[in-house]
């Protein structure tokens, strides 16, 4: 009888472990391969840290092509807390973001978008009207 009870446990735990396995070898694929990269120019218009458990850092850059168009939004995720606070300190300003697309994330506990920003960089030196 206790063979068999044994049986069974070493039964369950293989069904159990092996799709976590899975889950945890996709996960890892998904955030390691890069799908593309790129960079955006625009403003800076919101970041803000969002999570339960999992803290990222959320944000939107408005990009204006010309004057007068509607204004197109971007949304993107920093996992870096140094990144970030850089970015902070750009709201408003016209900035360079450069970020990797990752596709296939299983949960938005990493990011809620597939953009992920590693770099900020300041396009307009000087503010007008100095």
């Amino acid at each position: 009888m206790l063979a068999q009870i044994s049986k069974i446990f070493k039964y369950f735990i293989w069904v159990l472990l092996i799709p976590v396995a899975l889950f945890v070898l996709y996960t890892w694929a998904a955030l390691s391969w890069v799908y593309s990269s790129g960079e955006r120019a625009g403003y800076v218009q919101k970041l803000s840290e969002k999570g339960w458990i999992c803290k990222t850092y959320e944000g939107e850059l408005v990009l204006v092509s010309m004057p007068g168009t509607q204004a197109e939004k971007f949304y993107f995720t920093v996992r870096d807390k140094n990144v970030a606070k850089r970015i902070n300190e750009t709201v408003g300003k016209r900035v360079r973001l450069i970020y990797e697309e990752h596709k296939g994330i299983p949960t938005d506990c990493f990011g809620e978008s597939s953009y992920f920003v590693h770099d900020v960089q300041l396009l307009d030196k000087q503010e007008f009207g100095n």
